[in-house]
């Protein structure tokens, strides 16, 4: 398949669940992109983000380690974190290539390229916005925190999260990749701090509404302590709707399988359980509801089946 006719493939998010949509994605022959958060304010992000006043790089990097196809010790290399030196503990080697190559470059948007094609990255790679931004949360009590780190420990139900600058500026590009997209994936994650801080930007919203392509929720299979604690299926998809607006969002793929107890149990120690999916609920959003068995037991952790979940994207826009 050409290059002109691959279909265009979009995903939406951060944090550790976008690189294992990622993963499974880039061997399928799509036209793959992705928009990325550049919120993240702790760890080597964070230090880089204050010090350096650019756009957070942790979350990039990650995304660029589940695209690229080099050899693995340059990955293994990519991905480093050093744990000595005053200075250096901490930071993440491709954190500091990114800061790098931005200022190398000029541009933050542009080191990312640079970057990508030295790491020969297969699809693009989008920050959400080409400026450093700040998220906040303001709680149902009224009080509001700043920071991305600091938002899941008040352990209070959120109410809304917003972002300063005020407006901050989507990258034009990802603008424009979301509008021609054949299939929009709104990737899993933390709701608030990795998914809303990307759908918040002006434009990006309208341009979810506006799109030709369906756009598909891959729903969380765990609560996330501080977060989404109690959330159902349809609070996460509400929340979305309650920021963004209606009509943001066609589909949501969940989960079909019941989680092993003895995980359950873990999970039950850091105050996370399954999302129950309430599917009749989901239905009458207006919402398809694709049903599939998408997870695996990783180590004692919940993940996605990288593999499973790319198939079922991808048979969507066949």
């Amino acid at each position: 398949m050409t290059q002109i006719n691959k279909k265009k493939v979009v995903v939406i998010g951060g944090g550790t669940g976008m690189p294992i949509i990622l993963r499974g994605l880039k061997q399928h022959p799509i036209d793959l992109s992705a928009i990325v958060t550049v919120a993240d304010d702790g760890g080597s992000s964070g230090r880089l983000r204050d010090e350096l006043e650019m756009p957070a790089p942790g979350d990039i990097r990650n995304v660029i380690a589940a695209l690229s196809d080099v050899e693995p010790m340059l990955l293994y290399l990519f991905q480093h974190r050093f744990t000595k030196g005053n200075n250096l503990s901490g930071h993440s080697m491709g954190n500091l290539l990114l800061a790098a190559m931005s200022s190398v470059t000029g541009d933050f948007y542009t080191g990312i390229k640079e970057i990508s094609r030295v790491l020969n990255v297969k699809g693009n790679i989008y920050p959400i916005a080409n400026q450093s931004m700040f998220l906040h949360a303001e709680y149902e009590d009224g009080h509001i925190v700043v920071g991305e780190s600091n938002i899941p420990k008040e352990n209070q139900r959120i109410k809304r999260v917003f972002l300063k600058p005020n407006p901050v500026l989507p990258l034009p590009e990802a603008v424009v990749t979301i509008r021609e997209a054949d299939l929009v994936v709104i990737a899993p994650g933390s709701l608030y701090t990795s998914i809303l801080p990307n759908l918040i930007v002006p434009q990006i919203g309208e341009a979810l509404r506006e799109t030709k392509a369906k756009v598909v929720y891959v729903c969380n299979v765990m609560t996330q302590a501080g977060e989404t604690n109690g959330y159902t299926a349809s609070d996460h998809v509400q929340a979305i709707m309650d920021h963004i607006g209606e009509g943001c969002i066609q589909s949501v793929i969940v989960h079909n399988q019941t989680i092993d107890p003895s995980l359950q149990l873990v999970y039950a120690e850091e105050n996370a359980q399954p999302v129950r999916y309430d599917l009749e609920r989901l239905r009458e959003m207006g919402l398809e509801v694709i049903e599939e068995d998408i997870v695996k037991d990783l180590n004692r952790s919940l993940r996605h089946d990288t593999d499973k979940v790319a198939n079922v994207l991808c048979s969507l826009i066949d």
